[in-house]
C-alpha cells in the first residue's frame, strides 16, 4: 500500500522568490498566515489585514491603499525582506508592529517595539468622537477641547495616547507617566518624532507617585488589566510584549483599584478620568456598587472604557 509523502513545510524566505508582484505577495502571506495558527489583536483582526499592513509598511508605502500598488513588481531585495518577515510572523508569532517597527493608532503613526505594548486602545477612538472633540452638543464629556490645559496619560507605555491627547487638546500640557524606563525611552522617541517635546513631559514612577501634587483637567489611562489566569494562557503574540504592561493581578483590577483610590486627588473640579479596563466590567461594578461608571462604547468595543468625574469617585 502506497503512502503519500508528508507535505513539506513552507519556507517563505525561499518560496517568495517565485513571486512577482505585491498582489502575489499578499496572496502568499495570507496563505502562510492562515496555516500558521496566528492571533490577531495588535491592530489587525484578520489574516488579510495583517498581510496588507506587513507588506505596505515594510515597503514604506501608504497603508490605506493596497490596490494602487498591487501590480507593482517586487525587487529581489524587497522579496528577501518580505520573505523574512512573513516567515518570522508565522514561526515566531511576533506582532507585525514589532517586525516593521511601526504601528498606527487612530490614523497616526508610532514607533513600536518590545519596550512597550504595540499601540492599541479604544481611548484613541473616543478622543476623536463627539464626546471629546467639541462637536457633541449636549452629550459631550469635554465640551471645549481648547479649554483643557492639563492632561495626564497614566501608564503611557510607548506614549501613543499622550501624543493623541496633545493633538486632541491643542492648548494642553500633557504629563505621560510610566513605571518602565524602557517604555519611556520608546515614548521619548515617539514624542520627538511628532515634534511635541515642548508639550509632553515624560515622568517615571509608580502611578500617581510620578506626579505628586499635580492636578489635571483630564486623566487618561490604559493600565494593565489582564487577570492571572488569562496571563497564563495568552497567545504567543502577547508573550512578546512586556508582562508588566499586561498583568493586572489575580482578577486583573489591582492597578485599576489603585487608580480609583487616588485619582480624585489629582483631578481639578469637574474634571474626569477616562479608563480602559477590558471586558470584565461586572467585577468592577460589584466592587463599587455605588459608583456611577459611565460606560462608553466604540466601534470595536462595548463597555470596556469608563468615565468618572472627580465628584463621582469612590471614597
Amino acid at each position: 500500500m502506497k503512502t503519500s509523502a508528508p507535505e513539506q513545510a513552507a519556507d517563505p524566505r525561499r518560496e517568495i522568490e517565485e513571486l512577482s508582484t505585491l498582489r502575489d505577495a499578499l496572496r502568499y502571506a495570507v496563505s502562510v498566515f492562515q496555516a500558521s495558527d496566528l492571533y490577531y489583536g495588535h491592530g489587525s483582526s484578520t489574516a488579510v489585514d495583517e498581510a496588507v499592513f506587513l507588506i505596505l509598511e515594510s515597503l514604506h508605502l501608504p497603508i490605506d491603499d493596497f490596490n494602487a500598488f498591487a501590480d507593482a513588481r517586487l525587487t529581489a531585495r524587497e522579496k528577501a525582506l518580505l520573505g523574512d518577515r512573513i516567515a518570522r510572523r508565522a514561526a515566531e508569532k511576533l506582532p507585525a508592529a514589532y517586525l516593521t517597527g511601526r504601528s498606527w493608532l487612530a490614523g497616526v503613526p508610532f514607533r513600536a517595539d518590545a519596550r512597550a505594548l504595540a499601540p492599541r486602545s479604544f481611548i484613541a477612538e473616543l478622543l476623536r468622537s463627539p464626546l471629546f472633540d467639541g462637536s457633541g452638543e449636549g452629550t459631550a464629556l469635554v465640551s471645549d477641547p481648547e479649554a483643557v490645559s492639563s492632561v495626564l496619560d497614566l501608564c503611557t507605555g510607548g506614549g501613543s495616547l499622550a501624543v493623541l491627547a496633545a493633538y486632541a487638546f491643542p492648548n494642553a500640557l500633557v504629563d505621560a507617566a510610566d513605571l518602565s524606563s524602557e517604555a519611556l525611552s520608546l515614548a521619548e522617541e515617539n514624542v520627538a518624532e511628532h515634534g511635541l517635546g515642548e508639550r509632553i513631559h515624560l515622568v517615571q514612577g509608580d502611578l500617581f507617585a510620578a506626579v505628586k501634587g499635580r492636578t489635571y483637567d483630564l486623566i487618561l489611562t490604559n493600565p494593565p488589566y489582564v487577570g492571572r489566569e488569562v496571563m497564563e494562557h495568552l497567545p504567543m503574540e502577547f508573550r512578546h510584549e512586556p508582562a508588566m504592561a499586561l498583568d493586572g493581578g489575580v482578577d486583573g483590577f489591582d492597578i485599576v483599584r489603585r487608580i480609583l483610590a487616588e485619582a480624585a486627588a489629582h483631578l481639578n473640579p469637574g474634571a474626569g478620568l477616562l479608563c480602559e479596563i477590558g471586558t470584565d466590567r461586572e467585577v468592577l461594578e460589584a466592587d463599587y456598587p455605588a459608583t456611577p461608571f459611565l460606560w462608553l462604547d466604540t466601534e470595536g468595543s462595548e463597555g470596556e472604557v469608563f468615565w468618572l468625574r472627580r465628584e463621582e469617585m469612590p471614597e
